[in-house]
């Protein structure tokens, strides 16, 4: 054999260590690309799940979704001097300044009120004294009355105020003047102009400022 055919011949040395590398090296570059897919799966489901959540509101430490219920704010009805208006069910009525004034709130049997502030003089375009409980008792219709009460500066009105206001006087007529407190007189003016039984009627003297009275809900 000559040296050609001899070197021909010969296998190469390092062949099958290089294959054997390349083999190995394969087998790193597959299991490489198994734990990077699954990478890819585990992230693609945690970005998923943190969108659910996301969408899925605030979450409670039991797995419970929780939710927040707003009571709106009961509502305040302001009644000045002339005025008649009925409040609903749970809210207030405030009559702001109330000085020589008296106010009537009615609390219906179903819940809600009807309150009115009386001035002993009348306000431009409001109702006169004489005015207000027929406009109460019309407001008020056929529901149940629960309680009149009858809060402000007693000892300033007289019974008649209701019945006929001071601007209604003529030159000449005289205007009755409040002899003291007259808290039997004014409940039964009340009782008689609204039609409830006066038992159910409450007069009560209270210092000059503002009245906030809270409205029954039924």
């Amino acid at each position: 054999m000559s040296p050609r055919e001899h070197v021909k011949s010969q296998p190469y040395a390092g062949s099958a260590p290089l294959g054997a590398a390349a083999a190995r090296r394969t087998r790193r570059l597959s299991a490489s690309a198994v734990v990077a897919g699954a990478a890819v799966v585990v992230c693609l489901a945690g970005t998923a799940s943190a969108h659910a959540a996301e969408g899925a509101g605030p979450v409670a430490r039991g797995g419970a979704a929780t939710a927040t219920v707003h009571s709106p704010a009961a509502a305040t009805t302001v009644v000045t001097e002339g005025q008649v208006k009925e409040a609903a069910p749970g809210g207030t009525l405030l009559y702001p300044s109330v000085t020589s004034c008296l106010t009537v709130t009615v609390h219906l049997r179903s819940g809600g009120a009807v309150g009115a502030h009386a001035s002993l003089f009348q306000v431009p375009g409001e109702l006169r004294s004489d005015q207000v409980l027929e406009r109460v008792k019309a407001l008020v219709g056929t529901r149940e009355v629960a309680s009149v009460d009858v809060r402000g500066a007693v000892g300033a009105w007289h019974p008649t105020y209701f019945t006929k206001a001071i601007e209604s006087y003529g030159e000449g007529e005289e205007v009755p003047v409040p002899q003291g407190q007259d808290f039997a007189g004014l409940t039964a003016a009340v009782a008689r102009g609204l039609g409830v039984p006066t038992d159910a009627v409450t007069v009560t003297d209270v210092p000059d400022g503002d009245q906030v009275v809270e409205v029954r809900r039924y």
